[in-house]
């Protein structure tokens, strides 16, 4: 799914939920991210706390409905504990400004949480090792859309993707990752502008697309079906109230009773009748 892109960025889509879309307290959001980033700090998975400095969990509004999704920490995310801090992180900060957002408004976090030595790639088995953070991260915000930030997070969400094909493009994401209804849409790192100029012009452009992308990604959430409740539920469970299948109210007669009437009327009928034979002959 391609989004269409324009030099003037769209304020409307505010990157924030509604209160209408919130189903979780801000609050309560807040305090599950802080207990997912007490568990980060701590995290022996894999071999990257070996020679960290600190565990990056990421950052952000509990009630946001954009996460954007790095590869890994660097020197500077490293020492501060906090991520896209950097070089790259400025820049990041500079492409959000661009569409008239705030870095405070979104989440900011990584595909792993603490940063590989020498800045090298995350390794598969890093990746696996720190997925469960990420995807309950995920569960916890409910965003409605993921923005992928360079290879190793577009395969998290776009598995088999090529960045050079998919970028600033958006597909809805497997609800396994915990994003269970959401868009991601695809980035370069930031740090790729440092490495290619060209990559620059890129990035801003397809930053241009994200407020689009996330009206595009609400559209698909609100036209989502409500999933309807079972007639007859399993033995065992309580039965659906079903009030159209409940019996209306008998109406009222628009004839009075009149039982005097009646029973004049009746009392005019003999109960027997003797038929004469040629009568009779009428039935046979």
């Amino acid at each position: 799914m391609a989004i269409e892109q324009s030099g003037e960025p769209d304020t409307s889509a505010a990157p924030v939920a509604p209160d209408a879309m919130t189903p979780m307290a801000v609050e309560e959001r807040r305090a599950a991210l802080d207990t997912i980033a007490a568990e980060v700090r701590v995290c022996t998975r894999c071999r990257l706390w070996q020679t960290r400095t600190n565990a990056v969990p990421g950052e952000g509004h509990p009630d946001t409905e954009v996460i954007f999704v790095g590869e890994g920490p660097g020197q500077h995310e490293d020492i501060q504990g906090r991520p896209f801090v950097g070089a790259a992180g400025s820049f990041l900060t500079e492409l959000i400004r661009s569409i008239a957002w705030q870095r405070e408004e979104v989440f900011i976090t990584n595909v792993v949480k603490c940063r590989p030595p020498g800045n090298r790639d995350p390794e598969a088995d890093e990746i696996v090792a720190c997925a469960p953070y990420l995807q309950r991260q995920l569960a916890v915000l409910d965003p409605a859309l993921v923005v992928t930030l360079g290879r190793h997070s577009l395969q998290t969400f776009m598995p088999g993707a090529r960045i050079g094909a998919v970028h600033g493009t958006a597909r809805p994401v497997d609800p396994g990752t915990g994003a269970v209804q959401a868009n991601a849409y695809a980035m370069y790192h930031p740090a790729a502008a440092f490495r290619q100029q060209a990559l620059r012009e890129t990035l801003q452009l397809d930053m241009t697309g994200i407020p689009a992308a996330l009206e595009s990604a609400r559209s698909g959430r609100l036209s989502q079906p409500e999933p309807l409740e079972p007639l007859f539920p399993e033995p065992g469970a309580a039965r659906a109230s079903v009030p159209h299948l409940v019996d209306p109210e008998p109406a009222e007669s628009p004839v009075p009773d009149l039982p005097r009437e009646r029973e004049l009327a009746l009392a005019r009928v003999p109960a027997t009748t003797e038929l004469s034979d040629d009568q009779m002959s009428l039935f046979r």
